[in-house]
């Protein structure tokens, strides 16, 4: 059974926080099951975006974790990434936009293996 939404943004907030990293929900979503897309601005002018991984990638002796893909493999602009999530809102108005800031560019997010 995989964790609420709620539930994983929150606890993945505070892991920001321990490591030093602001992080904010921007947009609230389905509370119980709403897909989550995490911009990490590197303070640049830049972003990286990172999405749901796909169905297919999940490992059935794993299907509750979450796990996710970078939208672009290198940072791209903010304003191309804020399109992206204008587009993905069309799509899904229950999804989740969670942003947050950090020059490393750390994500700290389970990624899909490729």
């Amino acid at each position: 059974m995989r964790l609420k939404t709620s539930i994983w943004v929150a606890a993945y907030l505070r892991r920001c926080q321990t490591e030093g990293v602001f992080g904010a929900i921007r947009k609230k979503g389905a509370e119980e099951a709403g897909a989550v897309f995490v911009k990490v601005a590197l303070m640049d002018g830049n972003a990286m975006l990172y999405a749901p991984a796909p169905q297919t990638v999940y490992d059935d002796s794993r299907p509750a974790e979450r796990l996710f893909v970078p939208a672009a493999p290198q940072p791209v602009s903010e304003p191309s990434v804020e399109e992206r999530l204008t587009k993905e809102l069309r799509f899904d108005p229950d999804a989740w936009i969670v942003e947050t800031e950090d020059r490393a560019g750390r994500h700290f997010l389970d990624l899909a293996k490729s």
